[in-house]
């Protein structure tokens, strides 16, 4: 019989791998990774174009040039574009990164000869309708609009703006007016220039087959496409941090504050960026971390409070995210000083350090056990430029840290001068 009252016994992991994808290339040039780690009989393709918002000539040009490709194409209406997703338990979906944007289809195998040519035609033949076009701008409008009324919201708007400046893509904030200056040409010319065969590369995941490939292949590997592309080249922004420690947004009906403290962080590509991952997760990245062992559960100050790190193209913010109580402001942030001073002055337990790395382990284990999720991690390779056995350094990185180590990079990485803060909020007088 198994003894319930006895604690399992804690295993290390002692050996971690995570597949590869195969590498086709069809007969356009199109380079196709394969993925093949599904268990039911779906697949989820993406097609990944470089450009993005590092690349664009204003504001959400890159974001409405994708997110139109769906609202109609030389071969089929919007609504037909719907319909046959609705009916054949398709899906789609849209999103632009710094870098690239993405154009994902999840679709039962049994159904990609309809699914796949109705993705081939939205890549390759857009129309940008411009009907459809100022429908979609309302409604966005109208999102951002209620978006502005979030202390939340408002708080990280107004702490990247405070660390990176309002030149750099990071810190050029969208206003309005932004939405309204879309037109029909705006999205053409991005298009034109980023969009093309020779800047494509698709992930195929799941279960695959031989003959979902040759649909794809049918669908979108035959011909070329793109007449105006340009190669893409990565755009150097050079951050302005602002000379104001905090930044004050007041609001007046609001019950709580957003509070949001930032920094700049190194890029995924430092050398120590991956044991810094480590001391974040330690500091303010799990439920049981420093930050809400004090604030949640000694203190009492909010709900829940978090640190992250938010990765671009050659730089990382390190932001600490609360909402709580307006009279609980000045408490709040004084003890997420105290916390970084703590861990400056004082050496982690190996206690602690190890439950942390018990935590990152299993979390680490449970992003990869998909095809899905696989797919996911090999394109972040892709997009950032990241070496194949990235994954594997993670996880040594991880097992390998010690108290000494958790110190230094304290000491180097947690200068309170350089924290920005932002309030949104009621002030209290």
């Amino acid at each position: 019989m198994l003894d319930r009252t006895i604690q399992p016994a804690i295993r290390n992991l002692e050996r971690f791998e995570i597949q590869r994808p195969e590498c086709i290339v069809m007969p356009n040039g199109i380079p196709v990774y394969v993925l093949d780690a599904g268990s039911t009989d779906v697949v989820r393709i993406d097609v990944v174009m470089g450009g993005g918002r590092w690349h664009q000539s204003q504001p959400l040009q890159a974001l409405f040039t994708n997110r139109m490709l769906r609202e109609g194409s030389a071969s089929y209406t919007g609504a037909a574009i719907a319909e046959q997703l609705d009916y054949y338990g398709a899906w789609l979906d849209l999103s632009s990164a710094p870098m690239n944007t993405y154009v994902t289809l999840y679709s039962l195998n049994k159904y990609l000869p309809q699914t796949l040519p109705l993705l081939a035609s939205i890549v390759t033949e857009p129309v940008f309708p411009e009907k459809e076009l100022a429908l979609v701008v309302e409604n966005n409008i109208q999102s951002f609009l209620n978006n502005c009324s979030k202390v939340g919201f408002l708080a990280h708007r107004a702490l990247v703006k405070a660390v990176y400046g309002a030149l750099h893509p990071c810190g050029k904030i969208v206003q309005e007016e932004d939405y309204r200056k879309i037109t029909p040409d705006v999205l053409r010319a991005f298009y034109n220039k980023y969009y093309s065969s020779e800047n494509c590369v698709v992930y195929i995941s799941g279960r695959v087959t031989d003959a979902g490939l040759q649909q794809l292949e049918k669908a979108m590997g035959e011909r070329t496409f793109g007449h105006e592309f340009q190669k893409p080249g990565l755009p150097v922004f050079n951050p302005s941090p602002c000379t104001d420690k905090r930044v004050f947004v007041e609001h007046t009906t609001a019950m709580q504050s957003a509070v949001r403290m930032g920094m700049l962080w190194p890029d995924r590509n430092h050398p120590d960026f991956l044991k810094l991952r480590v001391l974040l997760t330690l500091f303010g990245g799990y439920f049981g971390s420093r930050l809400m062992s004090n604030i949640r559960e000694d203190k009492g100050y909010a709900y829940n409070i978090s640190a992250s790190i938010l990765s671009y193209p050659d730089t990382g913010l390190m932001v600490i995210s609360a909402d709580t109580a307006n009279e609980y402001v000045e408490d709040l942030i004084s003890e997420v000083y105290r916390e970084m001073d703590c861990l400056r002055q004082t050496d982690v337990s190996e206690q602690e350090l190890d439950m942390v790395k018990n935590y990152m382990l299993g979390d680490f284990c449970r992003s990869y056990e998909s095809a899905f999720s696989l797919a996911d991690a090999w394109i972040l390779l892709h997009e950032a430029g990241l070496p194949q056995d990235y994954y594997i350094a993670s996880l040594d990185a991880i097992r390998s840290i010690t108290p000494a180590e958790m110190r230094r990079l304290s000491e180097e990485y947690f200068d309170s001068t350089k924290l920005k803060e932002t309030v949104v909020g009621r002030k209290i007088s």
